[in-house]
C-alpha cells in the first residue's frame, strides 16, 4: 500500500505534492493512486510501440502534467525528456532515445505501483 514514507524513499517530492493538495495526506495519496492508473500511461506504450509519434507525444505531454502535479519525480524526468522530445517533431519518426526514455517511464511505474 502506497505511503508517504514509501514515496519519499522512492524519490517522489512528497512536500510538493502535498502542497498541490492542500497537505491533505489521504487526498494526496489517493490522487497519485489515479494518476498510476491513467489511461495515457497504455496510451503511450501503445503509441511507441506503433510507432505513433503524435499519439505518444499527446500521451507523454498529458502524463508529464499528470506526475508533475503530484511530484513523482522518478517517472517525470522520463516523461519530460520524452515529451520534449517528441514536441514540434509530431512529423518525425520517433526518435530511437524515446524508446529508451519509455521504457524508464514503465520502469519506474511499475516501481511506484508496487510501494
Amino acid at each position: 500500500m502506497i505511503s508517504i514514507d514509501r514515496l519519499k524513499a522512492y524519490g517522489a517530492n512528497v512536500d510538493e505534492g502535498l502542497a498541490r493538495c492542500m497537505n491533505n495526506e489521504d487526498f494526496y495519496l489517493r490522487v497519485v493512486n489515479m494518476a498510476l492508473a491513467d489511461a495515457n500511461f497504455d496510451k503511450l506504450k501503445a503509441a511507441v510501440e506503433k510507432g505513433d509519434t503524435p499519439a505518444a507525444f499527446e500521451a507523454a505531454h498529458a502524463l508529464k502534467g499528470l506526475v508533475g502535479n503530484v511530484a513523482l519525480t522518478p517517472i517525470l524526468k522520463p516523461v519530460c525528456a520524452l515529451s520534449d522530445t517528441l514536441k514540434g517533431n509530431t512529423d518525425q519518426p520517433i526518435p530511437s532515445q524515446c524508446q529508451q526514455l519509455a521504457e524508464e517511464v514503465f520502469v519506474q511505474l511499475e516501481k511506484a505501483r508496487g510501494l
